[in-house]
């Protein structure tokens, strides 16, 4: 923990005429300031392995949601540990915690909050997080209600808006039919609400900046590097390597829309 404003509230104290006295006056207000510096860098900055349990407790949740636990389902979760380098206990705990998470009855509110204390104030490392569950989401195709109201849910609770979340999907080539997905309500079942579909024509560029297609040269720009300064993985810290590369892909196509929108428009 740094002194810096405890050292210099002091230092006024003593010399604004005060003496000893406003210098233990300013001493005291410095610490104030320092600590609550202090408290919220240590929130901003997720401790290694907390996500583990209450990321794969949500994930078993997930899966079991539409009422059964497929095989893509399980690959997806192998395939997850695997790149995530657990070593053998993490892997314990998150094997434990994934059939936690399928029990009937599974209250997903709990490892949601654990994820929001974890991802802290880092807006950046809650992207990572919502990316993981969207390839469980995503395992066996189009995604049933159930399962992208957990998502939303998640979604909501780390602060990213359905827009955002809908330019996530859109990177993996699932789109809304009409705005109705976008816009309804969070239930499961909630009336016009419609899950997103796959596209065989890839990611919309326009859908991954989150802007419409009639959007001016300027807004276009703006939301480019909006993005950009989001998903940037060098602003990552220290991130688990898996969550790293799902950030380099993901800014890589924010590049990539953002290219083929330049592209069709003809400005630079």
């Amino acid at each position: 923990m740094s002194y810096t404003y405890t050292f210099w509230f002091a230092v006024m104290g003593l010399f604004m005429g005060r003496g000893i006295v406003g210098a233990a006056v300013g001493a005291i207000l410095g610490f104030v300031f320092d600590n609550l510096r202090f408290n919220q860098r240590r929130s901003a900055i997720p401790e290694s392995g907390g996500y583990v349990s209450p990321l794969f407790a949500l994930l078993g949740a997930v899966a079991k949601s539409d009422g059964r636990v497929s095989e893509a389902e399980i690959a997806v979760i192998e395939r997850l540990m695997a790149r995530m380098g657990l070593d053998n206990s993490h892997r314990q705990i998150a094997i434990q915690a994934f059939n936690t998470g399928k029990q009937p009855e599974f209250d997903v509110t709990g490892p949601i909050n654990a994820l929001r204390q974890w991802v802290g104030l880092r807006r950046d490392h809650a992207f990572p997080v919502l990316d993981v569950v969207i390839e469980t989401v995503l395992a066996e195709g189009n995604p049933s209600p159930e399962k992208m109201a957990i998502l939303r849910q998640l979604a909501f609770a780390l602060r990213i808006s359905d827009m955002e979340l809908m330019a996530l999907m859109a990177m993996k080539g699932y789109v809304w039919q009409g705005a109705a997905g976008a816009r309804g309500a969070r239930g499961a079942h909630a009336g016009g609400y419609v899950p997103p579909q796959r596209t065989t024509q890839g990611p919309d560029p326009y859908a991954v900046l989150g802007i419409a297609r009639d959007a001016d040269d300027r807004a276009i720009k703006r939301a480019y590097r909006k993005l950009i300064s989001e998903h940037h993985p060098d602003r990552l810290g220290d991130l688990p390597e898996e969550m790293r590369k799902r950030a380099e892909a993901r800014a890589s196509e924010i590049n990539a829309a953002y290219e083929r929108i330049k592209a069709e428009r003809g400005f630079k």
